[in-house]
C-alpha cells in the first residue's frame, strides 16, 4: 500500500548545503549547536517506527537512520536491543530545538550577556575597591606621605613634580573628599547591577533585556566619541565598534521600538523558522510525493 501527501512547499536547504559564498559566508548555527552538544535524535529508544515517523526516522538495510531536528543531518544506527517504548513520541509530547533566526539571536544574545558579564566584573571590581579605599583613605594617605618622604630623602630630591605620572594621579586620587568616592564607588555598584541584570535576561532570551541593553549601550555612545575626539586608542575604537554593532543588531534583527514590524513580526519570524512546519519545508520529497510504502505481513508485496 503506497501513501501520497502533497508538498508542503518550498524545499528549504538543509544547514551545510548551501553554495558556499566567498565574501560573504553564512554561518550556520545549527551545526555549531550540534558541534557543541551533539545531535538532536528522536525514537532511538522505540521498538518500532510508524508511517508518520519517516519525517524523522526511517529503516533500510538493517539500520535506523535518524533525522537531527536541529541541524537535519541523518545518523544511522542499529535499532535498539532493548527498546524502552513501542512507538516514538507523538509531535505534540515533543519539544523542537531551536533551528534558523532563533538560534542565531540566541548565540548573539548570549555573546552579548558574555560582554555584559565582563562589564560586571570590572565595575564590581572598581566599586569594591573605591569602597575599601575611601574607608581607609586617612591610613592610606599617611602611608603614602610616609613613602614619598622617603623616596625624596633617598634620591635627594622631590621625587615628581611634573602634571602627570602615577604620583600626580595619586594625588589627585588623595585630594577626592570621602563623600565623592563613596558616590562614585554606588554609581560604580549601580552600573555593575545594571549590566548584572543585562547579562541574566540576555542568556535567557528576555524581551526587556534586550530594551534595557539597547538603552544603556546607546546612552553611551556621545561620550564614546567625544572620548575619541579628545585622543584616539584601539581600545576606544573597538568598543565604540562593538557597541555601535550591538545597537544596530537590536534594532534591526531585533526590532525594538516598533521598527520593521515590532515585536508582532519578531514572534512571526520565530514562530516560521521553529516548529514542525519548518523541519516539514526542510524535508526533500520524492518523486511521486511518495512518502511510506508499508508492505503485507508476509512481505510478498502482492
Amino acid at each position: 500500500m503506497v501513501s501520497a501527501t502533497s508538498s508542503p512547499g518550498p524545499v528549504a536547504a538543509p544547514p551545510g548545503t548551501e553554495r558556499p559564498r566567498r565574501y560573504r559566508p553564512r554561518l550556520r548555527y545549527e551545526l555549531i549547536g550540534c558541534g557543541l552538544h551533539g545531535h538532536e535524535l528522536l525514537g532511538t529508544d522505540a521498538a518500532q517506527l510508524r508511517a508518520e515517523d519517516s519525517l524523522f526516522a526511517r529503516e533500510a538495510g538493517g539500520l535506523r537512520w535518524y533525522r537531527c531536528l536541529r541541524c537535519d543531518s541523518w545518523v544511522a544506527l542499529a535499532p535498539p536491543d532493548h527498546p524502552a517504548v513501542r512507538y516514538p513520541p507523538g509531535r505534540a509530547e515533543v519539544t523542537l530545538p531551536l533551528r534558523g533566526r532563533p538560534l542565531r539571536d540566541r548565540y548573539v544574545l548570549r555573546l552579548i550577556a558574555v560582554d555584559r558579564v565582563l562589564h560586571f566584573l570590572v565595575l564590581s571590581a572598581l566599586a569594591a575597591a573605591l569602597f575599601l579605599f575611601a574607608n581607609n583613605k586617612a591610613a592610606l594617605n599617611a602611608d603614602f606621605t610616609a613613602i614619598l618622604k622617603d623616596l625624596q630623602g633617598g634620591l635627594g630630591g622631590p621625587v615628581n613634580n611634573s602634571s602627570h605620572g602615577i604620583v600626580h594621579d595619586l594625588r589627585r586620587l588623595f585630594a577626592v573628599s570621602t563623600t565623592n568616592l563613596y558616590l562614585v564607588g554606588a554609581g560604580a555598584a549601580a552600573y555593575a547591577a545594571m549590566e548584572g541584570t543585562e547579562a541574566v535576561g540576555l542568556w535567557l532570551g528576555r524581551r526587556w533585556a534586550e530594551y534595557l541593553t539597547f538603552v544603556a549601550t546607546v546612552v553611551f555612545v556621545p561620550y564614546e566619541v567625544y572620548e575619541l575626539t579628545k585622543s584616539i586608542s584601539a581600545l576606544k575604537v573597538l568598543t565604540l565598534v562593538i557597541n555601535l554593532v550591538i545597537v544596530i543588531y537590536l534594532l534591526a534583527a531585533k526590532r525594538l521600538f516598533g521598527l520593521r514590524g515590532g515585536g508582532t513580526a519578531e514572534r512571526a519570524e520565530r514562530e516560521a523558522d521553529t516548529g514542525w512546519a519548518a523541519i516539514e519545508r526542510a524535508t526533500p520529497v520524492a518523486a511521486g510525493h511518495v512518502a511510506a510504502v508499508a508492505l503485507p505481513a508476509d512481505g510478498s508485496g502482492e
